[in-house]
């Protein structure tokens, strides 16, 4: 049985490069059939101390995979697609 791949985007609203990284991952999460979801430093303090000069942080299954700008291929990679 195939295990569900999870990418988490960590970023804040009003950023503009979360916007593109959310538009990169809800695109390649589609094609490859992997969940995301989206975390708001603004309403976590472990998170917006350990990212807030890093966002959008982007996680795959809860390792870091990347920060600022997402390839799409590099993170199909990650997924094994």
């Amino acid at each position: 049985m195939a295990v569900m791949r999870t990418v988490t985007l960590i970023g804040k609203p009003g950023c503009h490069l979360c916007d593109d990284a959310r538009e990169v991952i809800s695109e390649v999460c589609a094609q490859v059939g992997a969940r995301w979801e989206e975390k708001d430093i603004t309403r976590d303090e472990e998170l917006y101390r350990r990212y807030w000069e890093q966002i959008p942080v982007v996680l795959v299954d809860g390792a870091q995979h990347d920060f600022w700008r997402v390839d799409p291929g590099r993170l199909r990679a990650a997924l094994g697609a």
